[in-house]
């Protein structure tokens, strides 16, 4: 029987909506009932936020369910980290923090309003890295000593960009400058995503930050890294000395990525999570990636976060201690 074209249409339709039911209906099932969001505590744009979107997309895969990135910007990752502590504690929820939130502003922020060690706990860590020193491309500057040089040509007087202010860049800005004898003074900003910005656009002269901040631009030769933190060259910069090799010492344990949950998320919410970031670690094109962006890659499970966070907030606290900082 040969059916009336407007009938024909019907009948296609139906078959559509039928087909896209029965897809939706199976990928519902497969991702669950609501996403698995990752809070960030800095803007789009910046080295945690790529990390967190490289590392969601094949979460996705692992989890079965849709990851989605929550960027909730300000205060160098407060006000993600409070937004975590509010969080229902049912696995749906976690937040990749870098050492600065979790293990730095509770040292230098007289109520940050969370308490690592009761608020959240610790799922898995991911990497390390380090933190650098950076020229803007409109500084002659190609070293550190050239860039000590020039800022003694200007009186002494230099500013620095940091990404969050009471942080360790803005620590390491002035034991730089005492070290030298020079008068700098770190600027901060939200992020490193605005802190590049000024950067590349020579609105200021150097900055801090870690090294998938400022990698990118490094390569396309738009800033110099000439100094980095850790026992060892970096093998994203091997160019840049260490700041031991510099004489400046006291930078050798470097920063790490982990994931937090908040606290009372059921331990199998917290190991379901821990296993599929094990099996995405262990891709080698996710271990390139992470490696191009400046990480030394390697899996830390929830104890081993967990000692290393409370060794590295130990080791700050004595070095802000003898900066004579008094919390804020």
């Amino acid at each position: 029987m040969v059916f009336p074209r407007w009938i024909r249409a019907l009948r296609a339709v139906g078959l559509s909506l039928a087909l896209g039911a029965s897809l939706l209906g199976g990928t519902a099932h497969a991702q669950g009932s609501s996403p698995v969001r990752i809070l960030v505590g800095f803007p789009p744009g910046g080295g945690t936020d790529a990390i967190a979107r490289l590392l969601g997309e094949k979460l996705k895969d692992q989890l079965g369910q849709n990851v989605v990135v929550d960027n909730k910007a300000g205060a160098g990752g407060q006000i993600a980290a409070q937004a975590l502590k509010a969080a229902a504690p049912d696995g749906h929820t976690f937040f990749i923090s870098h050492d600065h939130t979790i293990s730095i502003l509770p040292l230098v922020t007289r109520n940050p309003g969370f308490d690592p060690a009761r608020d959240f706990v610790p799922v898995a860590g991911f990497a390390t890295f380090v933190n650098a020193f950076a020229v803007s491309g409109g500084t002659p500057a190609r070293s550190m000593s050239e860039y000590i040089t020039w800022v003694r040509q200007h009186g002494g007087k230099g500013n620095v960009g940091v990404p969050a202010p009471a942080s360790v860049p803005e620590f390491l800005v002035k034991l730089i400058g005492q070290k030298y004898g020079l008068d700098l003074a770190a600027a901060p900003y939200r992020g490193s995503a605005p802190m590049m910005a000024d950067m590349l656009g020579n609105q200021i002269g150097a900055g801090v930050g870690s090294i998938p901040d400022f990698i990118e631009n490094h390569k396309a030769g738009k800033i110099r890294v000439v100094a980095v933190m850790g026992s060892q060259r970096q093998a994203a910069v091997p160019e840049a000395p260490t700041f031991a090799e510099l004489g400046l010492a006291g930078f050798e344990d470097v920063p790490y990525y982990g994931f937090f949950a908040p606290a009372g998320t059921p331990q199998a919410a917290v190991d379901r999570f821990s296993a599929a970031l094990q099996k995405v670690l262990a891709e080698p094109e996710v271990r390139q990636q992470l490696t191009g962006l400046g990480l030394t890659v390697g899996f830390m499970p929830q104890q081993q976060l967990a000692s290393r966070e409370r060794a590295y907030s130990a080791t700050w606290a004595r070095l802000i201690r003898n900066l004579g900082f008094q919390p804020q």
